[in-house]
């Protein structure tokens, strides 16, 4: 691992422990640049604390909020969600008592807490900052590009007259009508996205969606996420389970594959839980619900598995789940309109198949009972993944890198 100046990287993420995707690579960045030997801050509004982040000896301020699905009241929510004055005020404080020539803001997460408000502290701050592009909330309203009621990617412009006439949300149209208008505040008020000209992306995906959106002159990395993953060796042996691991609502592709696989005439296996959980259950009593497990048993439970199924019908920014599977020698059915899919090489450490078809899923599902294949294409997943592991050093040394660039195009001292 290389290792950094003493520059102060201020990481701005709504919640101060993991929550999902978003929070763990945030957090875990921390620790890794701690160890590298920059001075981390983590600026979080929601609680509660990792602990590791006091064993680390990174100082974390957090407000102390709720985020906006688990707030006691909408109205407050809503105002929350829109402007958070006191997420504003404490960042303010903090920013202003660091150095100017060694410190960076890196923001990771916003739309759940922390809002928009939080741009006029860092653009008066002067400071160099960059922004990771772990959803689209910077750019769409219900942030990902997707509608859920049609379950399709939506190609509408955001903020357009269609997008505000268009219903697309997973809740309901006045809280659809509310995430415009706090996307029109976020731009065009507070000028969140205007912030920045440089943006850490996943995929390659992402940049082609995003690329009417970005500024013209922005500056693009590409960064992967760090994976937690321990080299258990290639696999001897080939599960029957095809399994889906993650959160269990619509937009994931949990009733396509539980579709494709009574085609198929196999059982789907899904562990996690969410909002479709109890729909899922009632229209496949087939499937076998495990339920949340932790990660350390989800991680087994991919390596016993025959394939891992990833059936994604919004374009997923990376799909995480996917490379921890690759990492434990597990083949990878995915949807081909999703990110993962550019981890995924078809025939060698998976199958791709056509996004929000179920008959094509169903073909991918019955080729995945030749063990012949299921061998091969688990060799393939593990050599694939184990040539160059997306560890969390390699994830801080490549940042270390990227955050060089950043205060080189800022005038800035050079951060490693």
């Amino acid at each position: 691992m290389i290792s950094g100046e003493k520059i102060r990287v201020v990481i701005v993420v709504d919640h101060a422990s993991v929550t999902g995707g978003q929070a763990k690579v945030a957090l875990d960045s921390a620790l890794g640049l701690k160890q590298a030997g920059c001075e981390p801050i983590v600026f979080a509004a929601v609680g509660p604390v990792d602990p590791r982040l006091a064993q680390a000896g990174i100082e974390t301020i957090c407000l102390g909020q709720q985020d906006l699905l688990g707030h006691g009241s909408r109205l407050a929510a809503a105002a929350q969600g829109t402007w958070n004055f006191r997420a504003a005020e404490e960042l303010e404080k903090l920013l202003a008592r660091l150095p100017r020539d060694k410190t960076l803001v890196h923001v990771h997460g916003w739309a759940k807490a922390l809002s928009g408000a939080i741009a006029g502290p860092i653009r008066r701050s002067g400071l160099p900052r960059l922004y990771t592009v772990h959803e689209y909330f910077l750019h769409c309203p219900n942030g990902g590009f997707f509608d859920y009621r049609k379950g399709e990617t939506c190609a509408l412009r955001p903020l357009s007259a269609a997008c505000w006439a268009r219903h697309c949300d997973s809740r309901n149209y006045p809280f659809k009508l509310w995430r415009n208008a706090r996307l029109w505040v976020t731009r065009n008020v507070a000028r969140l996205d205007a912030c920045f000209d440089d943006f850490i992306l996943l995929s390659d995906l992402q940049a082609e969606l995003l690329k009417p959106y970005l500024p013209a002159a922005a500056r693009l990395y590409r960064l992967r996420n760090p994976i937690e993953a321990e080299d258990l060796g290639p696999r001897h042996s080939l599960g029957q389970d095809l399994l889906f691991v993650g959160r269990l609502s619509a937009e994931k592709g949990i009733l396509l594959f539980a579709e494709a696989a009574r085609r198929a005439g196999v059982t789907p296996v899904f562990i996690g839980d969410g909002p479709a959980a109890a729909q899922l259950a009632a229209a496949y009593p087939e499937a076998r619900m495990l339920g949340w497990r932790a990660p350390e048993e989800a991680r087994a439970a991919m390596r016993a598995a025959r394939a891992l199924v990833f059936p994604s019908l919004w374009p997923e920014t990376q799909g995480m789940t996917a490379v921890e599977a690759l990492a434990m020698g597990t083949p990878v059915i995915v949807a081909d309109g999703c990110a993962a899919r550019e981890w995924v090489a078809p025939e060698t450490s998976g199958l791709w198949f056509r996004s929000g078809d179920a008959d094509s899923l169903a073909a991918a599902l019955r080729r995945m009972a030749d063990p012949e294949l299921a061998a091969r294409l688990s060799r393939g997943a593990y050599e694939a993944f184990w040539r160059d592991p997306p560890t969390l050093d390699a994830h801080v040394a490549d940042l270390l890198k990227i955050y060089d660039q950043v205060f080189a195009a800022h005038g800035g001292r050079r951060a490693a």
